[in-house]
């Protein structure tokens, strides 16, 4: 078994430290509450936004944010008009990239299939009403033209 140099992380604790990174910029998350009452304040943010949460890899904090947001948006649209699909997913994918940093996208509709890679803590499907929201960040890799010798 080899020994880890102090203050050094292996190759597995590298990602998942730099996710808890990512993740800790959320103001709204206090660090004395426990997973199961994160669950509660998550099922009943849920609740009262009329939201039915269907798969998720995505800490309590984020899902939270993005079910208020979608709600917040769709009673703010005029109750004459259907709420139009593709403003509420650019709303929602803008403000995950102001929040969360760049690359999410998202999916708003009554009837889609999807087959995505997303980053680890950066996937949520949920349904509100009639229709269903698919939100996924990618990942970024920054682009460099090559040297010339």
């Amino acid at each position: 078994m080899e020994k880890k140099k102090k203050g050094h992380l292996s190759e597995k604790e590298k990602p998942v430290m730099q996710d808890d990174r990512i993740h800790q910029r959320s103001k709204g998350r206090t660090q004395d509450q426990s997973p199961k009452e994160e669950l509660l304040r998550l099922a009943a943010t849920a609740v009262s936004c009329n939201v039915r949460l269907r798969s998720s890899d995505m800490p309590v904090h984020m899902q939270e944010r993005a079910l208020r947001c979608t709600r917040s948006f769709l009673d703010s649209s005029s109750p004459n008009l259907r709420p139009n699909n593709t403003h509420l997913a650019r709303a929602l994918k803008k403000e995950f990239d102001s929040v969360y940093g760049p690359a999410w996208h998202c999916v708003v509709g009554k009837s889609f299939g999807s087959f995505v890679t997303h980053s680890p803590g950066g996937f949520l499907y949920f349904s509100l009403d009639s229709l269903s929201v698919l939100l996924f960040q990618t990942v970024v890799q920054l682009v460099t033209e090559p040297t010339r010798s």
